[in-house]
């Protein structure tokens, strides 16, 4: 989903080096999601230094673990979505092609089923984990905020409640694009527009 990476060079690592302040912490999680992407749950730490061009020690000494590397890469995910979601909406004119522009950044750049796969199956395995778990819930519960947020601006005439309409969007946003990731069929863009707009268009008495 993100631009591939660009080579670093990185001068000689050990314990007693101070961290390199080229390598950024946001370069590296970009290379643990193209990762993921590729390889899924079975993917190492030095899969992601490879990718990134870095040591282990590097990226061990950022984020500890595997586990505190998912961690991180969760709260990146959940800070970045807020920001496009935003971004979109107040691009808008009008609020409810707001809604529409911010919902349909979530998945953007995902064309690949098998890539949607790898991470749809990580996701399993986070859920085994109880901190992963629990950076999921707030991940989508700050993702659903949001979509409150920018739901509370539109006229919804024959829709539910802002509440509920936000879960109704947050609910099919994830659920169309777990259900394109095993059954592919078109573009994945094509098919999430397809269902909010139904959705929306609905609520707005269309």
């Amino acid at each position: 989903m993100s631009p591939y990476w660009a080579s670093i060079t990185e001068p000689w690592f050990n314990n007693a080096v101070a961290r390199p302040k080229t390598i950024t912490d946001e370069r590296l999680l970009t290379a643990a999601g193209e990762v993921i992407a590729h390889k899924g749950p079975g993917f190492t730490v030095a899969d992601v230094a490879e990718r990134a061009g870095v040591s282990v020690g590097t990226v061990a000494g950022r984020f500890g673990s595997k586990s505190g590397l998912l961690q991180a890469l969760t709260r990146q995910t959940s800070a970045e979505n807020v920001r496009r979601m935003r971004a979109a909406a107040d691009a808008a004119v009008d609020p409810a092609e707001g809604l529409r522009a911010a919902l349909l950044t979530w998945f953007e750049g995902m064309v690949d089923p098998a890539e949607a796969q790898n991470h749809l199956a990580q996701l399993g395995v986070d859920l085994i984990d109880p901190e992963l778990r629990a950076l999921l819930a707030d991940l989508y519960e700050v993702t659903e905020r949001t979509v409150l947020e920018l739901t509370r601006r539109v006229d919804l005439p024959r829709g539910p409640g802002p509440e509920r309409a936000a879960r109704v969007l947050t609910g099919l946003l994830y659920g169309g694009s777990m259900d394109w990731s095993v059954r592919p069929r078109g573009e994945l863009a094509d098919r999430l527009a397809e269902d909010v707009d139904a959705v929306l268009d609905a609520w707005k008495g269309r």
